[in-house]
């Protein structure tokens, strides 16, 4: 080998080692986007999305719904927790492309937990869809980021 050949090998190494570098830091970027405090539609809710050993995970930390407990829930032994710090939002894991996969969805408003999908559709707007089964058969919430 030429020592230009070396010096063109050297580089274009470089520059394939810079671009999987940069690419691994956005992918990192996109996936922390969703962390942060959300509300629902109906703005009776607050949720903090924060991540745990690279899944994510969202709880409720305000609320002002009719019931304080959890007294839905199937199991009559937790019908007595607090749904304020309570994990509604389970398991998810970043897919790459401004979703969140894998996870889980407990709606205390029926006491079920659902198959979920999370969709950044903006810096400050996210699809929730919950349901049962195949996404087809669910239902979609779009939350806010408040901050």
């Amino acid at each position: 080998m030429t020592k230009s050949t070396i010096a063109i090998t050297f580089s274009i190494a470089a520059i394939l080692g810079a671009l999987t570098i940069f690419g691994q830091s956005r992918n990192a970027q996109n996936a922390i986007a969703i962390l942060g405090v959300w509300t629902n539609p109906q703005k009776d809710a607050k949720f903090e999305i924060y991540e745990k050993d690279n899944k994510y995970f969202g709880k409720i930390i305000w609320g002002t719904g009719r019931d304080t407990k959890d007294s839905k829930n199937p199991d009559p032994k937790l019908r007595g927790r607090d749904l304020v710090g309570l994990i509604i939002l389970n398991n998810f894991v970043y897919d790459g492309k401004n979703t969140w996969v894998d996870g889980t969805i407990y709606d205390p408003q029926d006491g079920k937990t659902y198959s979920c999908k999370l969709t950044l559709t903006s810096p400050n707007k996210l699809d929730v869809r919950g349901y049962l089964g195949i996404s087809l058969f669910g239902r979609t919430e779009t939350w806010t980021k408040i901050n």
